[in-house]
């Protein structure tokens, strides 16, 4: 048969058995380097039938067997660009996807490796990757193996080049043949015992008693012989001198010597000699494996896999062995497993006759009107397999109904139902949700929505992707998007250079990579490069042909200044495997998997962590656009009213229940110009928007009353009302804070350092939020509340840390939109189990006089001035009121408790009063 040659893009001829560089266009692989592979076959166009005259064949296909490089199936850095994986595995591609030859040999075969490396387009390969199992090989050649017969060692080397094994057993097959010292026999690794003391060989079976298994690691075996001579040693007492040992020489052995760099040689003749050796092809390839797992007679066999091989799973360690079935009250009412009592029916429909056929389709067709149903497969399944049990119980098709969605099967002890139940909006809510953070890690996503089966998630899953397509198909159909291509088909060669060269670069184009602004050709730079969208002619073949780029650090004058680079590993990202039109199911898989179909639910950022979320689980005020995790805000909410949600500020406007200052009464008051009218609202796109109302029917922040530790709220789920505000010490109202140098409101100290602030104003200077998990003792776990969040367990304590501390504190503190497994935020968590007032306890009126006592006593144990009751009966200066407990001294007049501490908190008084008691 005459060689078949083909003529590249630009020029060379290959043939069979030649190594090239392979690809689609640039924009099709996504900027990833060439892929290397050897030409098996050429095959005409497909579906086209094959010429009949030599010369006349079309060759528009060819198969490759491909190469990988160590860095698409493994995490380990390689800094050799030339060493390859070699692997059994083939695809067909088009010719017009081979760019240029090459040549690869294998290490053993290259006598001077530094000489071999320098030049362009070589390399070689030592070892073999498997991309079923995901396991890699050595490869060696098959003149090495000497530990074989000699009729399968002959079949061998005449039909393989190279022999494919795991390494722990090429020390065994490099190694002079092994016979039997019982039975002169062959002993193949696997069934091989050797003795400790002659080193000779023993089949397992053929010693007395023969052995079941080898010896466990760190134990030696000898034979009879030997353990008979050794005995008569121990039985003589002779005396044994002790010698220092010397170092024991290594045993002598066949396996090739380990692998050097090379010395350089400058014979031309002898590199061109070695890349252009004949190599040895059997049914297309030069690869066989024999391992542990091989049948060496196997090898004679013509048709015989030779693909790598792993343990099997068969047997008495893997499947369980059960007794037989013995029923001592009925013996003789036994059945045999497979039997017809033991056996399911699921379908008689090739017993019936097609006039029972048709009644069936019938009767199937009248038993619902739903459209979903009739092409439903559980639907289906459960119609045909009662109509069966109507067929074999001779009972006519129209008394088989659906209305029970529960069938009985004889190995379940209870109903089952024959479809799963549907689901409602709040679960597919939270499956969407789950899919969106997850993808498709579906244990991840049964977690989130709490209520279902992994089983359930599972089938669900399968139909949520098959409504998705169907939507993305009506779509295309009514021509709103264009239809995803997997893969580019190029219809000429020219496309490679036009989609991959920069035809006309601009007057400051400089290479990303080696800085140099002169070259002839410049070349599209990968993914991930963000120094420059080019490179070099010299860089940009490098990448290509040998997925090489040295990036040179930025120096003065070579280049526009750019920004700190992050490393090359993260600039550029690691492609999923050579072959780049392998199904994925048959590719080393390094990336995680490819994401979910975006959700139909809108995304919206929360304002507090700046993370995006499903509309749900982050909301927006219907009025003002404030948007905020719904955890952290304290709204509960039904899934019909997400969307006209309104703050409490807005709806605090809309049916007053509070002041209409919204002030918080925990930050020092301001003054405000009263024709700025919209200062007395805090703006929607901060965190202080989120207010809530206290028990005076004033406000307070939502961070203001979390973090300010004698603040409580009588309902916590729902942050409301804030209780406790008249208990802060007085210190925290008289200290100026250390941001604004204002008093006036509450400070709160740094976790770290003693800086006292106002926590409004720590969060407008971007100080730390957060809470941290401080482990209880266990003799202490009765006295104090200990939560679960994330990995720990102890007590929660809010921490706010200063910008001098937040970088440098080694705690681990959970931010305050942290969710834990159950969804719920870390604010959420500390609120209910730290700020709930004991309602059921005590009445809110009695929990407010009992702090106004507490309040009383303080002040009398200060040394404060405490009047007597007056003669005439005071009333209130501003309100008029005479019911009050305390009156309060004011411009010779009195005013009351609640005018007192209004007026004392507009004006930013301290708490150095007289009063009197009513």
């Amino acid at each position: 048969m005459s060689q078949v040659f083909v003529t590249l893009q630009n020029g060379d001829k290959v043939k069979v058995n030649d190594h090239v560089y392979c690809s689609p266009a640039w924009n099709a692989r996504d900027g990833t380097p060439y892929s290397v592979a050897r030409i098996m076959e050429f095959l005409p166009p497909e579906g086209t039938p094959k010429g009949k005259g030599k010369g006349k064949e079309n060759h528009a296909r060819v198969r490759l067997a491909w190469y990988y490089r160590p860095s698409d199936v493994s995490d380990r850095p390689v800094a050799d660009c030339r060493l390859l994986l070699a692997a059994i595995y083939s695809e067909i591609c088009d010719v017009s996807q081979l760019r240029s030859k090459c040549y690869v040999i294998h290490r053993n075969k290259i006598s001077d490796l530094a000489g071999w490396k320098k030049r362009p387009d070589r390399f070689y390969f030592t070892r073999l990757f498997d991309p079923y199992i995901k396991k890699e090989f050595e490869v060696i050649l098959s003149p090495d193996v000497r530990n074989l017969p000699n009729h399968i060692r002959e079949v061998l080397i005449s039909r393989y080049e190279y022999v494919v094994a795991e390494k722990e057993i090429v020390p065994d097959l490099t190694d002079s043949l092994r016979l039997c010292a019982t039975c002169e026999e062959w002993c193949p690794h696997p069934e091989t015992v050797q003795c400790d003391r002659c080193k000779r060989f023993f089949h397992m079976g053929c010693v007395q008693p023969p052995l079941l298994a080898k010896p466990s690691r760190g134990y030696g075996w000898t034979c009879a012989p030997c353990s008979r001579q050794h005995e008569k040693e121990v039985d003589s007492h002779e005396v044994v001198r002790h010698i220092t040992p010397t170092q024991p020489k290594p045993p002598k052995s066949n396996a090739p010597p380990a692998r050097g760099r090379g010395r350089p040689r400058k014979d031309r003749a002898q590199a061109e000699k070695e890349e252009n050796m004949e190599i040895k092809h059997y049914q297309m390839w030069p690869f066989r494996y024999f391992g542990l797992y091989t049948v060496a007679e196997d090898t004679l066999d013509p048709e015989d896999l030779i693909f790598p091989r792993t343990a099997t799973r068969v047997g008495a360690k893997f499947q369980a062995v059960p007794p037989p079935l013995i029923d001592r009250d009925h013996p003789d009412n036994i059945e045999e497993r497979g039997g017809d009592g033991t056996i399911e029916v699921l379908s008689l429909v090739n017993e019936m006759s097609e006039e029972e056929v048709h009644t069936v389709e019938r009767c199937k067709r009248a038993l619902t009107a739903r459209t979903d149903l009739q092409s439903s497969v559980d639907w289906l399944t459960e119609v045909t397999r009662r109509m069966c049990e109507a067929y074999l119980s001779k009972r006519s098709f129209s008394t088989v109904n659906m209305k029970s969605p529960v069938r009985f099967e004889k190995w379940k002890k209870t109903e089952t139902r024959y479809t799963d139940r549907e689901w409602n909006d709040e679960e597919i809510i939270a499956f969407e949700d789950g899919i969106a953070t997850y993808g498709p890690e579906l244990r991840s996503v049964r977690e989130e929505v709490g209520t279902r089966s992994i089983a359930e998630v599972v089938r669900f899953y399968g139909h949520w992707k098959n409504g998705k397509l169907r939507e993305e198909n009506a779509r295309i159909r009514a021509g709103l998007a264009q239809p995803h291509k997997a893969t580019v088909s190029i219809p000429n060669s020219d496309d490679e250079e036009a989609a991959s060269v920069i035809l006309s670069p601009s007057k400051n184009a400089y290479c990303g990579a080696c800085r140099t602004r002169d070259s002839k050709t410049w070349y599209k730079a990968p993914k991930g490069l963000a120094n420059s969208p080019m490179l070099c002619e010299e860089c940009g073949l490098n990448w290509r042909k040998y997925a090489d780029l040295h990036i040179r650090p930025m120096r003065d004058g070579s280049a526009p200044p750019s920004k700190v680079k992050p490393p090359l590993a993260e600039r550029i990202e690691k492609r999923e495997g050579t072959p780049l039109t392998a199904p994925p199911t048959k590719r080393a898989k390094s990336t995680p998997p490819p994401p979910a179909p975006p959700p139909s639910l809108p995304h919206i950022r929360c304002l507090t962590c700046n993370k995006s979320g499903p509309l749900g689980k982050v909301l927006k005020c219907k009025q003002c656009g404030f948007r905020v995790h719904a955890a952290t805000c304290g709204a509960v909410l039904d899934p019909a009213s997400v969307e006209s949600w309104m703050c409490d500020l807005c709806e605090n406007q809309k049916s007053p229940e509070a002041s209409v200052n919204t002030d918080c009464l925990l930050c020092p008051r301001k003054k405000r110009d009263k024709r700025k009218r919209d200062q007395l609202f805090p703006l929607p796109d901060t965190y202080l928007r989120a207010c809530k109302p206290t028990e005076g029917q004033g406000w307070a922040h939502v961070l203001c009353s979390v973090f300010i530790p004698e603040t409580t709220y009588s309902d916590a789920s729902r942050l409301r009302l804030v209780e406790g505000i008249s208990t802060i010490p007085p210190h925290r109202w008289s200290t100026k804070c250390g941001i604004c140098n204002e008093s006036g409101g509450a400070v709160v100290r740094c976790s770290d350092c003693p800086k006292e602030f106002h926590i409004s104003c720590a969060w407008q200077n971007g100080y730390k939020f957060g809470f941290e998990i401080q482990p209880v003792k266990s003799t202490r776990r009765d006295l104090t509340t200990v939560v679960n969040f994330g990995d720990e367990t102890g007590s929660m304590n809010p921490v706010i840390c200063c910008k001098e501390h937040a970088s440098f504190t080694k705690r681990i503190i959970y931010d305050i939109c942290t969710m834990n497994d159950a969804g719920e935020t870390a604010l959420q968590v500390y609120c209910t189990n730290y700020k709930q007032v004991p309602v059921a306890q005590s009445h809110g009126l009695l929990r407010k006089a009992k702090r106004l006592d507490s309040i009383l006593n303080i002040r009398s144990m200060e040394g404060q001035t405490v009047a007597a009751k007056p003669g005439p009966e005071p009333h209130c200066l501003k309100c008029g009121t005479e019911y009050s407990p305390l009156f309060y001294p004011f411009r010779s007049e009195f005013v009351c408790h609640r005018c007192y501490f209004e007026q004392r908190g507009a004006e930013g008084g301290d708490d150095n009063t007289s009063c009197i008691v009513a």
